[in-house]
């Protein structure tokens, strides 16, 4: 598995934003993150 690009900190303050509200879809978007990537597999 190779390395995250996010650091633990970055990865649970994208959590929280998504837990508050604000779409997947933004969320994604506003880190530079493909909406691909955020789907369970």
């Amino acid at each position: 598995m190779r390395p995250s690009r996010f650091t633990e900190e970055q990865i649970i303050g994208m959590l929280k934003e998504q837990e508050a509200g604000a779409k997947t879809a933004d969320v994604c978007r506003k880190h530079g993150i493909s909406a691909a990537t955020s789907k369970e597999r």
